[in-house]
């Protein structure tokens, strides 16, 4: 291990406050800067562990001084940078790759525009089913800093961000997944799609012929980035259309075929948990993984029967009257929203709204057309979303508050139709976050 004299944790979230605890337990000597005040809960704890710390502002000459400046994924190392314009920017690291400098395990990371969540749990699921000892971590909850101080595994599940493979110098995935790549975070990568590409690629920057790194070929961001860039590792194609790559998986009818390292496996489609196109693609990235890694065919197949997807990804919660009411809370942003819409059979009155990132809603018209017979607007500003579908839903109704938004859909809805709250938006006008904005939807859907 370096011989490290301060390291400097700026953050005190999920990412800061594990990375807190891994540093105390490896004896570092640390301390932990925050911008905004720190809460009293977290503050109990950093005194509890006699942990040093500082809030509503950062010392920066003393950041200045640090050896390592481990960096929380919402903080942009540009925005570090012009504070401290002499550090070295191979200094600034992100929490999992602090994180994997303790652990000797076979990390699985999957990153991608929509799906990260569902493919990481889905993956956990079958491995943890198939008697591996596997820790599910990352940017869904719990830090992987976190897990590594609860306990030793031979695996690790991580959900990653493009913020976090922003700041990663030998973090090594064993196997690496892109799921997809579109329209979202932008304003952080200068608007650019090739700029968030890239970070998103940082994946496998640091992968060998050794390990895998699995990509949708449907992705034409990633393919473009495929075309113009060398991939040490092996690739493995997935996409709803056979493709011609040596290790690859494509549907075909009702049924998944697959060929990993020459072996041919037939997938039922029918017995699969998960509906929907984006997540036939999810589970084919679960497959690939799960085949890597010598899992049984039989235990796959269970697996993908008896998995349960998490809260607010597309959760079918509650029917009222034959009523559908779906919670895909986690849709911020129009390509999830798209998946919803394109998912769900009948007629749907689609909860939509909140903090607009930039968003082109172009791509949803046909489905709005196809199947949207209302559209529930819910945000403190909902002008640009009333604007743009005015010529394509004759039912626009604006509301800024979740009670008012699910007793319009109930007296809006009838029998077999489906009440969606897929906002493609994020939930900061409103709610703390897509967790409290589902609950919200959950709890007054219950009221009905």
């Amino acid at each position: 291990m370096i011989n490290q004299k301060e390291i400097g944790i700026i953050g005190s979230g999920i990412s800061g406050l594990g990375a807190a605890k891994l540093a105390l337990r490896n004896n570092l000597n640390f301390f932990v800067s925050d911008y905004s005040e720190i809460s009293n809960d977290i503050k109990q704890l950093l005194n509890k562990n006699n942990i040093e710390f500082e809030e509503n502002g950062h010392n920066w000459e003393r950041l200045s001084g640090c050896d390592e400046i481990i960096l929380s994924p919402g903080i942009s190392s540009k925005k570090i940078l012009l504070k401290i314009p002499n550090y070295d920017s191979k200094n600034i690291i992100s929490e999992i790759e602090f994180a994997s400098r303790y652990t000797n395990a076979k990390i699985i990371a999957i990153t991608g525009t929509n799906g990260k969540t569902t493919t990481s749990y889905l993956i956990h699921h079958i491995l943890k089913s198939s008697g591996l000892n596997v820790g599910l971590a990352g940017n869904l909850g719990i830090s992987f800093s976190e897990t590594i101080c609860q306990r030793k595994y031979e695996y690790y599940v991580l959900e990653v961000s493009s913020f976090q493979l922003e700041n990663i110098k030998k973090f090594k995935p064993f196997i690496s997944i892109i799921l997809n790549v579109s329209n979202d975070h932008l304003d952080r990568y200068n608007y650019s799609i090739k700029e968030y590409t890239r970070a998103k690629f940082n994946i496998s920057s640091n992968q060998d012929s050794n390990d895998y790194l699995i990509i949708n070929t449907q992705c034409k961001h990633s393919s473009q980035f495929l075309s113009q860039n060398k991939i040490s590792s092996q690739l493995i194609h997935i996409g709803l259309d056979k493709n011609d790559g040596k290790n690859k998986i494509f549907k075909e009818k009702n049924t998944i075929k697959s060929t990993i390292n020459n072996k041919n496996v037939m997938f039922n489609l029918n017995e699969f948990s998960l509906r929907g196109d984006h997540n036939i693609q999810n589970s084919m990235a679960a497959i690939c993984v799960s085949q890597i890694l010598n899992i049984s065919n039989d235990s796959i197949k269970e697996s993908l029967k008896t998995f349960q997807n998490v809260p607010h990804r597309l959760e079918h919660f509650l029917t009222i009257q034959k009523v559908k009411y779906v919670n895909d809370s986690k849709g911020t942003n129009v390509n999830a929203a798209y998946y919803a819409l394109e998912s769900i059979k009948g007629s749907v009155i689609w909860i939509a709204g909140g903090v607009d990132k930039g968003n082109d809603y172009k791509d949803l018209i046909p489905l709005v057309n196809q199947k949207v017979k209302a559209i529930i607007c819910l945000g403190i500003d909902n002008s640009k979303l009333i604007e743009f579908f005015s010529p394509y839903c004759e039912t626009i109704i604006s509301t800024d508050n979740i009670k008012d938004a699910v007793r319009n859909s109930y007296k809006l809805s009838e029998k077999n139709d489906t009440v969606l709250l897929s906002p493609a938006c994020a939930s900061f006008d409103l709610f703390e976050n897509f967790e409290d904005r589902g609950n919200k939807f959950k709890e007054e859907v219950r009221k009905l």
